[in-house]
């Protein structure tokens, strides 16, 4: 049996790496609209990250509709469609075992939007304005 003899370090990059390369696989059939759902074609869908888990198998893959449109529903209609997203993945992908890919919504930029709004809050601009 093979040892591993990489350092956690070079692992973790490797994770990103996978991350990154799922991401670009579903942003593309996304883009190129070869999945036959109504709902998703209907919108445009942003992949904004892959999180891989570290042995690769388990992928949590966030996605933001643009202009916020109908959020849940999209999120549905690709949980609806994983079968079809992880054959392709595992197909272009080209690794031991295919990740399972579970469809989120993104929350960062509604919480980006939340922390501009208390920024712009004219009790804590005045704080700011004091330093």
């Amino acid at each position: 049996m093979a040892r591993n003899n990489s350092t956690p370090e070079q692992q973790s990059v490797r994770v990103l790496k996978v991350g990154e390369r799922v991401r670009h696989i579903l942003s593309e059939l996304l883009a190129r609209g070869e999945v036959h759902d109504v709902t998703i074609s209907a919108h445009a869908v942003s992949v904004t990250e892959v999180r891989m888990s570290p042995d690769l198998r388990q992928a949590k893959v966030y996605v933001k509709p643009l202009l916020g449109a109908e959020e849940a529903k999209v999120v549905k209609a690709l949980q609806v469609n994983t079968a079809f997203f992880q054959k392709e993945v595992a197909k272009r992908l080209g690794l031991k075992f295919a990740p399972k890919l579970q469809f989120r919504a993104d929350e960062t930029f509604d919480e980006a939007s939340r922390i501009d709004q208390l920024l712009d809050d004219p009790r804590v601009r005045r704080d700011l304005d004091d330093e």
